[in-house]
């Protein structure tokens, strides 16, 4: 690292983590099992069968943290609090169930409050760019993101503002109450063990079910939303709940919003056309009306850089391979009657 404040948490401290029968927030709590941590609570409203990835070892809750006592509850004894807890999915989720993503909020507020009350020295948040300003993605050869381009706010309805505001709860328990908050700012996370189906699944995840099926049922097509020229970078989730750790253990970055995402672009065709050199097939292209989101959203990774003197590296490629593994032998089990993450 540069010159920061950085202060490493104890394996015996309790961690509890908030959303963890989920994609990103199960990664992370393999993650810090897997790093020596001891003590570590995890927390979902789903029942915990029906997690995307339980750890061993690990304290798993049930319960609903939009309710104030569950959250008391979750953060009983509680050093560190990561809370990855939200109501979300991909583009057609949040464009369609704009009031589900909004009511988030109330994670957000009853969290933070039962964090302080129980003395939790470090609270995570994790926001999205979805937060940033939509006037400045209209093109998809748009100018990278970089964190002060939040404001003028006008982020995408619902998610981003949800997001927006839950940043200035966390900025504001630490100039007010002085507990120490960390936020970053998600560029579309991707990877095994989370949704690939049902409708909240994000592209790279929608992708690889689209080409496996087509493969599979033998139909030479896929259909794709819009032309194919919108542009975003994806970052794989190993970057991401690293990049979790090393923001939230930086004191130079205590209410601090920061860009956490990879900096290789690929329009929606160049992310087709990698699926399918992964698949080893050629697939003719339906565009379709559907939802888009903005024209173009790259991570500007400046200020990670500067600060951590780190950013999410691992490449496109190498990420989707894996995740197209994982996902063709979730269709191929689903297809045996196995129970699969859906």
């Amino acid at each position: 690292m540069n010159d920061t404040v950085s202060t490493e948490s104890h394996p015996d401290d309790l961690i509890v983590i908030a959303g963890a029968g989920g994609f990103i927030a199960g990664h992370l709590t393999k993650y810090f099992r897997d790093k020596g941590h001891t003590r570590i609570r995890a927390v979902d409203k789903r029942p915990v069968p029906e997690w995307y990835q339980p750890v061993p070892g690990v304290e798993c809750l049930s319960l609903d943290l939009s309710v104030p006592q569950n959250c008391e509850r979750a953060c009983e004894g509680a050093v560190e609090v990561y809370n990855l807890a939200a109501d979300m999915g991909g583009m057609g989720f949040i464009e369609h169930f704009r009031v589900e993503c909004m009511r988030s909020i109330l994670i957000t507020v009853h969290m933070l409050e039962a964090a302080y009350q129980a003395g939790a020295r470090r609270y995570f948040f994790s926001s999205s760019a979805c937060a940033y300003n939509t006037q400045l993605q209209l093109d998809p050869d748009s100018r990278a993101l970089k964190e002060s381009d939040a404001y003028p706010a006008m982020a995408e309805r619902g998610y981003g503002w949800e997001k927006l505001y839950s940043e200035m709860f966390c900025q504001e328990y630490w100039a007010e109450r002085g507990m120490k908050t960390f936020i970053a700012r998600f560029h579309a996370v991707y990877g095994p063990f989370g949704t690939w189906d049902g409708g909240r699944e994000k592209v790279p995840a929608a992708f690889c079910r689209k080409v496996i099926e087509a493969k599979d049922l033998g139909t030479g097509r896929i259909e794709i939303w819009g032309d194919g020229s919108r542009q975003r970078t994806f970052m794989y989730v190993d970057d991401c709940v690293r990049g979790i750790d090393r923001i939230t253990h930086c004191d130079d970055l205590i209410a601090t919003p920061i860009n956490l995402g990879s900096a290789e672009p690929v329009t929606v065709d160049g992310l087709a056309t990698l699926v399918e050199e992964i698949a080893d097939v050629k697939l003719q292209r339906d565009y379709i009306e559907g939802p888009l989101g903005v024209g173009g959203r790259d991570s500007d990774n400046t200020m990670i850089k500067r600060v951590l003197g780190w950013e999410p590296s691992i490449p496109l490629r190498e990420g989707m391979e894996k995740t197209y593994a994982w996902i063709e032998q979730q269709y191929v089990d689903r297809k045996a009657g196995k129970r699969t993450v859906s």
